[in-house]
């Protein structure tokens, strides 16, 4: 069970992972070796699954970010396994949920221009007979990107 101090330290390091842990450590009021002891348990635990760098899209020449709600033909465990495993092993597939209220994925897509997004949704959804059908939405402009979760206070 996560107490004050653990929630204060995931408030801090899913802001910036780099943070030194002596400033964690003065932010929440603990020393810097309960600090990495905490963070150490926390990753033991899967709570941090991963401390990763988030990269502009547009410094990599990935102009377009899509929106892809994916309809599979039917939702039988087969399929939707077959379709997790697909979409979790395309690179450019950023997110992938398993989702409800009339879709069965809905995913975020990055490629470098529409001819590649083309070429993608031919491989992984126009040829791909588990796929009843599927709808793109192009973003325009990405206004908020956030990786951090709302981590509540303690009760």
């Amino acid at each position: 069970m996560l107490d004050a101090f653990d929630r204060a330290i995931l408030r801090i390091i899913q802001r910036d992972a780099k943070t030194p842990q002596r400033k964690i450590a003065e932010a929440v009021n603990l020393s810097a070796a309960a600090v990495q002891r905490r963070i150490a348990a926390m990753e033991s635990a899967g709570v941090v699954t991963k401390n990763v760098a988030i990269v502009e899209p547009d410094a990599l020449g990935l102009g377009i970010t899509a929106i892809v709600e994916v309809q599979l033909g039917d939702e039988r465990s087969k399929s939707v396994d077959a379709a997790k495993a697909l979409f979790r092993d395309t690179p450019e597939v950023q997110q992938c949920y398993f989702a409800t209220g009339g879709v069965s994925f809905v995913l975020i897509i990055v490629t470098a221009d529409m001819r590649s997004y083309e070429q993608l949704t031919r491989r992984l959804f126009g040829d791909n007979e588990a796929v009843r059908g599927y709808r793109t939405l192009i973003a325009l402009d990405r206004v908020k990107f956030d990786t951090a979760l709302i981590v509540p206070a303690v009760d």
